[in-house]
């Protein structure tokens, strides 16, 4: 009778929102497995590690502008609409900020990249592929998955992002058949993600009846301000994550960063599915943070396994690329460690002090791991190469988990 009674419990109420969303994105992150796995191989074989890096070195230019246009709404937006889902007017006015404050940053991010386009060679001499690519920022930029998460509705994310997937996925077995049909891929994955940001506005207007409201200038000034340490707190681990493969790009050339992106992207599955995790929980820890000490407990446990998953499946991993660089073990092992360091900041981080509102606390141990990590990226790579960005990235991620478990430690031993 008590299991029955623990079942139901769990269907009713807040459980029943949370494996609702749980499901939901698991879902989708299902898809954010499946559809590299499936990809992938074909790509390298079709347009080779070579052309795959210039890709991704697109990409790679794209991610930091991502991490401006989102100035940190990811958080604080969804912080807001979790603790004002039910207010209407407040909804408008969350909404109509980060919309402007959106467009605003978008626009200046379109025009940056427009000009390191033509000014750095190595860029101009791809600008097909780097032009396909910004429509990507477009697209991303109008996503509203801040507001899905925050009213805890998060059907719709993984509805638009399967949309994404399985279009892409399709097109790619259809148009991309020799290698000079790489840049094909930057722009299937723009169109994609650009028609995904479409419906989701549209889907808030019509299913929630959001509206614009009049916003004064100084008004998004001040929300400008009051998100800045945030942003800098999201935009600064942009600056350790992407930069080593960037470098490498720019240091080592397109080939080696195809062999890094390729088997990173074999680590970020795993992180994928614990960074799900986080975001479920998320607005709820917002609202009942006496569940965290449960919630810590289960991903401490889960990240640790987690982190040998990728060296235990080497093998089926080298074949499956069809890896030849000779130090593909190492780089695996060096980024899988990785994994329960991610773990430790989504844990502390994002799910305790930013939930706690100590948002300058979380900066300042992001700006010592970024800094650190920015002095070293550059001699690792030039003496070490593909080895150096695995050992650097996998640095970083250390200081910052390791860093906010030492002031949780100080924070509950007061």
């Amino acid at each position: 009778m008590d299991y029955k009674k623990s079942f139901f419990k769990l269907y009713n109420g807040e459980y029943k929102v949370l494996m609702e969303n749980f499901i939901s994105l698991s879902a989708l992150q299902g898809f954010n497995i499946l559809i590299p796995l499936i990809t992938l191989p074909y790509i390298l074989n079709v347009i080779g590690f070579e052309k795959y890096g210039v890709v991704v070195l697109a990409n790679s230019l794209i991610v930091y502008f991502q991490a401006i246009t989102d100035y940190s709404f990811k958080i604080t937006a969804t912080r807001d609409v979790s603790i004002f889902k039910g207010n209407k007017i407040k909804l408008n006015l969350i909404y109509s900020k980060v919309f402007f404050i959106k467009s605003l940053f978008l626009i200046f991010s379109c025009i940056i990249i427009s000009g390191l386009i033509f000014i750095v060679p190595a860029f101009y001499e791809e600008r097909l592929v780097f032009f396909c690519s910004m429509p990507l920022l477009v697209g991303y930029a109008l996503f509203p998955d801040w507001f899905f998460q925050g009213i805890e509705k998060m059907k719709y994310i993984t509805l638009l992002n399967l949309s994404i997937k399985i279009f892409f996925l399709i097109t790619i077995f259809l148009f991309v058949k020799e290698e000079e049909d790489y840049w094909l891929y930057s722009l299937l994955q723009s169109c994609g993600f650009f028609i995904a940001g479409v419906l989701g506005q549209i889907i808030i207007y019509k299913r929630y009846s959001i509206r614009f409201v009049r916003i004064r200038f100084r008004e998004l000034w001040i929300a400008i301000k009051l998100n800045f340490p945030i942003f800098i707190n999201q935009f600064v681990p942009t600056l350790y994550n992407n930069t080593s493969g960037f470098l490498l790009g720019l240091i080592s050339g397109d080939f080696y960063l195809g062999v890094f992106s390729a088997i990173r992207k074999i680590v970020d599955i795993i992180l994928i599915f614990l960074n799900i995790i986080s975001r479920v929980f998320f607005p709820y820890l917002n609202r009942r943070k006496s569940f965290f000490n449960k919630y810590k407990t289960y991903m401490l446990y889960l990240g640790t396994g987690m982190c040998i998953f990728p060296i235990l499946f080497y093998m089926p991993i080298k074949w499956y690329l069809n890896l030849t660089y000779d130090r593909s073990f190492l780089v695996l092992s060096i980024l899988s460690v990785g994994i329960i360091f991610f773990t430790l900041y989504d844990v502390f981080g994002t799910n305790y002090f930013l939930v706690r509102r100590k948002d300058k606390l979380v900066m300042k141990n992001t700006l010592i791991a970024t800094v650190v990590s920015l002095l070293l990226v550059y001699p690792l790579i030039s003496y070490f190469g593909v080895l150096g960005a695995a050992i650097n990235l996998t640095l970083a991620r250390a200081l910052m988990g390791l860093g906010l478990y030492k002031e949780y430690k100080k924070q509950i031993g007061k």
